[in-house]
C-alpha cells in the first residue's frame, strides 16, 4: 500500500508539473496575490461581510487556476512533442487527460481550501466545505468549456483568447440576469428581495442541475473529439 501511494503521489506529482507547464509556484504566489487584491478591495468598498461575499472572491481565484491548464494543455503537449506518444497509449483520451483534468481540478480545491481557511480566520466565519461545493459549480463548467474549446481550436493563444471573450460574456449577463437559473456565477449565498425561500432555492437547485449536466457534455464532446488523431497530429 506504501508503495502503491508513493507511485499514486510521483504520477500526480509529474502531471501536475506537465499541467502548469512546470509553473506551479507562479500560478501559485499569482492566486494569492490576487486573492489578497480582491481582499483589500473589498475591505475598502465594503466592509461588511457575508458569504455572499466571501463567494466571490473564492470563485475568480479557481478561474484563474484553471484557466491556464485548460486553455494551453494540448498545445502544451504539441510543443513538448508529447501528443503522438499520447495518441499511441489505448484509451489515450481517458487516461491522461481526463486525469489531468481531475487533478486540475483537485489542486483547485486544495488552493480554494487554503484560501478559505484564510478567509474564514480574518474576514468572516462561514462553513469553508459547502462554501466550496458551490463555487465548484461554476468553476467546473468553465473548466469543461475550456476543455471542449481546446480541443476544437487546437491553439493555446487562440482558445485562451475564445475562453476570455465567452467568460466576459457571462459576466456581463451576470448582472441582468442575477436571480435567474441560466446565470453561470449566480451566488447561492445572496439573499433576494420580494421572493419567496422556495422559489430561490427552486433556482439555485435548476441553476447547478444545469451546470453540472453542461460540464459533463462540454468534457465528453471534449474527449470524444481527441479520438480523431488525425486532427492534432
Amino acid at each position: 500500500m506504501k508503495s502503491y501511494l508513493l507511485l499514486l503521489f510521483r504520477l500526480a506529482n509529474y502531471n501536475i508539473k506537465v499541467i502548469f507547464a512546470h509553473k506551479f509556484v507562479y500560478f501559485l504566489v499569482a492566486v494569492f496575490l490576487f486573492f489578497a487584491f480582491i481582499i483589500t478591495i473589498t475591505i475598502i468598498e465594503d466592509p461588511d461581510f457575508d458569504e455572499s461575499v466571501i463567494y466571490g472572491m473564492l470563485v475568480f481565484p479557481g478561474l484563474l487556476l484553471i484557466f491556464y491548464p485548460m486553455a494551453y494543455g494540448i498545445q502544451n503537449d504539441d510543443d513538448s512533442k508529447m501528443l503522438e506518444t499520447i495518441f499511441g497509449i489505448p484509451n489515450y483520451r481517458y487516461k491522461f487527460w481526463l486525469v489531468r483534468f481531475v487533478l486540475t481540478l483537485g489542486v483547485a480545491f486544495v488552493i480554494l481550501y487554503v484560501l478559505g481557511h484564510i478567509a474564514n480566520f480574518t474576514l468572516y466565519r462561514f462553513h469553508i466545505l459547502p462554501m466550496l461545493g458551490q463555487v465548484l459549480f461554476p468553476i467546473v463548467f468553465l473548466s469543461s468549456l475550456a476543455f471542449m474549446l481546446s480541443t476544437l481550436i487546437k491553439n493555446g493563444n487562440g482558445t485562451a483568447i475564445v475562453v476570455v471573450i465567452v467568460g466576459f460574456i457571462f459576466f456581463i449577463f451576470s448582472d441582468p440576469l442575477e436571480y435567474s437559473a441560466y446565470n453561470v456565477f449566480l451566488n447561492p449565498f445572496s439573499d433576494p428581495r420580494d421572493m419567496s425561500e422556495f422559489i430561490w432555492l427552486t433556482i439555485i437547485f435548476k441553476n447547478r442541475v444545469y451546470l453540472m449536466v453542461s460540464s459533463v457534455l462540454c468534457l465528453l464532446y471534449g474527449l470524444y473529439n481527441l479520438q480523431f488523431r488525425e486532427k492534432f497530429v
